[in-house]
């Protein structure tokens, strides 16, 4: 390890990894809140407007096998560096696209760029961060996230109404890719003269191989358990989806929707380290169920708010509500993983369980989009609500048969 215990500070990660982070999440902040309505603009149906937001889910979920090879092989920071430049390729194609089609395949790169970025991130905290500090560590890496998401929208507005125009917010992307780039490439990487392949490449290659195996070996757990963090995924990814296609529909601007999904970030944002303190000091249900209900509740209330007379204020205060029962619910997924690994060999696992959470964040907007063309928005976002109680239900049934009761409860 390229740091001793007693030499480890969190300033020896915030240039290497969280400022990158920071930055490649405003980017994404940015983009994502007003997907649906450019590609409405470019003239997609509602339906198709919610697959094309689902795209940077899909392209997550594929990239979930080829990134952790792509990271064992040529290291964190240079993956990072290829994810940035990807990303920015992807704004490119994103800011010509005259068509849904082209419009969807750049988003689906930004996925597939997200997916390598985040898996390269993981492997330098694995590599340098001493174990004693490795909770904290990726505590601050997910609320750094957030911070992105946070900032991002409210750029985003900012930048549609200077401009007029919101493709504009492929600007803020590009120009934080390209942050990211200069960053990298300027600051020394610390994980230098570590043995080669280091711990942390050799986590994610071990987490990317023999995943299908790995499903089938832990079908038990992974079936019951795991399909409820898939609910998890799912709820958090139709939130990303559903809020900006009902500002759609209801006519809201896009400088309009960044505000009103920037103000649930930022509720989001503040209830990261909440959400830590809930589930290590009460167990992991008083988390993860009050975070799904209550999303769930959400969801089914805002599907009868479409006609109501004051519709839009039911919006922001559904958005608003969204961002606090997620907030509470923040690291759920990761400290269930991380509960359930095998203490001798925890990567097969944990790679296992990812792509089931992203299966569940990938299927989300394709069942929404479907229900859409075939039924109406407000039957898919109630649909949306129903699951969510289901996902609760399943957690609270097995949780408890998996995780230990003191840290389940």
């Amino acid at each position: 390890m390229s740091t001793t215990d007693q030499t480890f500070t969190f300033r020896s990660i915030a240039l290497p990894a969280l400022v990158p982070s920071l930055l490649f999440a405003i980017g994404e902040g940015s983009v994502i809140p007003v997907i649906p309505a450019i590609a409405s603009n470019l003239g997609a149906t509602l339906a198709v407007a919610g697959f094309i937001a689902g795209m940077t889910m899909l392209g997550q979920l594929a990239g979930d096998i080829p990134s952790g090879w792509v990271v064992s092989r040529i290291g964190e920071r240079r993956a990072m560096i290829y994810a940035a430049l990807l990303a920015i390729a992807a704004v490119v194609v994103c800011m010509l696209a005259t068509t849904p089609v082209l419009f969807g395949i750049g988003i689906f790169f930004i996925g597939l760029a997200a997916a390598t970025f985040a898996l390269a991130r993981h492997a330098f905290m694995t590599s340098f961060v001493p174990l004693q500090y490795r909770a904290r560590a990726l505590s601050t890496l997910g609320g750094t996230f957030r911070l992105g998401w946070f900032i991002g929208p409210f750029l985003g507005a900012a930048i549609i109404a200077l401009t007029g125009t919101s493709q504009a917010v492929f600007y803020i992307q590009g120009v934080c890719a390209l942050g990211v780039i200069v960053l990298l490439l300027v600051v020394p990487d610390p994980t230098e003269g570590l043995s080669k392949p280091d711990a942390g490449e050799k986590f994610v290659a071990e987490e990317s191989a023999g995943l299908f195996k790995t499903l089938f070996d832990y079908r038990g757990v992974l079936l019951r358990v795991g399909s409820g963090v898939a609910v998890v995924g799912a709820l958090r990814a139709s939130r990303m989806v559903i809020l900006p296609l009902w500002a759609v529909s209801l006519g809201l601007g896009e400088a309009n929707t960044a505000l009103i999904v920037g103000i649930g970030g930022a509720i989001d944002f503040a209830l990261f380290y909440t959400s830590g303190q809930i589930m290590d000091r009460f167990g992991r249900l008083w988390s993860a169920i009050p975070s799904m209900t209550g999303m769930g509740l959400c969801l089914v209330v805002l599907a009868f708010t479409h006609t109501l007379p004051g519709a839009v204020v039911w919006f922001i205060v559904i958005a608003i509500g969204l961002g606090f029962f997620n907030g509470i619910g923040s690291g759920i997924m990761m400290t269930l993983g991380a509960d359930l690994a095998p203490p001798a060999n925890p990567a097969p696992f944990l790679g296992a369980f990812r792509f089931t959470s992203d299966a569940g964040t990938a299927a989300a907007p394709l069942a929404i989009a479907l229900i859409v063309a075939v039924a109406s928005l407000p039957l898919a976002v109630g649909l949306m609500g129903v699951v969510g109680f289901a996902g609760a239900a399943i957690l609270l049934r097995n949780v408890p048969r998996y995780v230990p009761r003191k840290l389940a409860r």
